[in-house]
């Protein structure tokens, strides 16, 4: 239809991306058993909320995060799993949820996690940047919502160029970068 330009981004959800050491896979309901024991500490929910869920609801929730769009149909998700690409292993996801009306409707929303065991490598860092990169060449503002007290997860956003806003949603900084000029 006419309006396909401007609904579909030119950010493929359903493809895979690399980093100079991920692979960054669509995620599946497949991915939870293998994520589950990766992600099931209470550590990595102290700022976020919530508590690691079992593979089960974790496979429910992937399979509903894997039509890679909001029930209603007005935001697209792209949620991937970072794998080190060396051994393997599954070490978090990042994700992003943009309006499915395109960069004018708004910004896009990332978020990333890495497992306790391998956090303080540079993974979040590596796979933000990237898809922080993506998105801006793609014309979209990129924005974080960070707790003030989530000292990584701020490097990782100033890294990614993301800077903290004077904006505070539900006890979160609102981190953006802008589109990049083309």
């Amino acid at each position: 239809h006419a309006l396909g330009a401007v609904t579909t981004p030119v950010v493929d959800l359903d493809q895979g991306w690399r980093t100079k050491r991920l692979d960054l896979e669509p995620l599946t309901a497949d991915h939870a058993a293998e994520l589950a024991p990766v992600l099931d500490d209470a550590a990595l929910h102290e700022f976020i909320g919530g508590a690691p869920l079992p593979a089960a609801a974790l496979a429910r929730r992937y399979a509903r995060l894997a039509v890679r769009r909001s029930p209603e149909g007005h935001q697209l998700w792209g949620n991937w799993v970072m794998r080190v690409r060396d051994t393997g292993n599954a070490v978090g996801t990042v994700q992003v949820t943009m309006p499915a009306g395109g960069p004018a409707a708004g910004p896009a929303e990332v978020a990333w996690v890495v497992g306790v065991q391998a956090q303080g490598r540079g993974y979040a860092k590596e796979a933000a940047c990237g898809l922080v990169a993506m998105l801006r060449e793609a014309g979209w503002t990129v924005a974080a919502h960070i707790h003030p007290a989530h000292l990584a997860s701020q490097r990782v956003a100033r890294a990614a160029g993301l800077s903290p806003t004077e904006e505070v949603d539900d006890g979160e900084v609102r981190w953006v970068a802008s589109a990049t000029p083309s």
